[in-house]
């Protein structure tokens, strides 16, 4: 097979195109808890029965996050970065959010194709999660270069860097510095417009 022809590049959502939604939730609530993300917990499962626990716990159901999201905006810049961004590649949202929760930033965003999770939602409470697949940024990723894609990838936490090592060029954007410190072969920014000429060099250089 010759070398990737085609370009695509595939974002995480949260912290890189619109704010942190448990983030969001926790300051509206007051349960300090849910400000942890998956920038602090590299296991995701142990984060969302955390998460769970904690909604269940204080009594929080699916209308009270839905409230919250629905008072969110993207992040300053990210409707226009994207835009630009989609001028020059397909761009694929993979995100280990829920669809219950993206739809309302999504709208925002022009609808972005997205792929990711499920919620398990039972008389209003939130009782668990259904996987897409394990790791599925990282498997999207691999998928796409088997279809003779070049990918360029960005993220912000640890769930991204499975999927940013698998891409042909991986960067990472508005990481906290535990992240940054613990993969110094990521090259870091810190604004959408440093990211965009990041992307494009990485494409161009194809």
């Amino acid at each position: 097979m010759s070398g990737p022809s085609q370009h695509l590049v595939t974002l995480d959502l949260e912290g890189v195109l619109v704010p942190e939604i448990w983030i969001a939730v926790a300051e509206r609530t007051g349960v300090e808890g849910l400000t942890r993300t998956t920038r602090d917990e590299p296991d995701y499962d142990t984060l969302m029965r955390y998460r769970l626990d904690l909604l269940d716990r204080h009594d929080l159901g699916m209308d009270d996050v839905t409230e919250v999201i629905a008072g969110l905006e993207p992040l300053p810049g990210a409707s226009s970065f994207l835009a630009r961004l989609r001028e020059r590649a397909q761009v694929v949202i993979l995100s280990d959010t829920f669809e219950e929760f993206a739809r309302p930033l999504m709208r925002q965003l022009a609808w972005p194709t997205l792929m990711c999770h499920r919620l398990e939602v039972s008389e209003g409470r939130i009782t668990g999660y259904r996987l897409r697949m394990p790791d599925q940024k990282r498997a999207a990723v691999e998928a796409f270069r088997s279809l003779n894609y070049r990918v360029v990838s960005a993220g912000d936490s640890y769930n991204d860097v499975s999927m940013l090592l698998a891409a042909h060029a991986g960067f990472l954007i508005h990481a906290p510095d535990n992240v940054r410190s613990e993969f110094p072969e990521l090259p870091a920014v810190d604004t959408l417009d440093e990211l965009y000429d990041r992307i494009v060099d990485a494409l161009d250089a194809a």
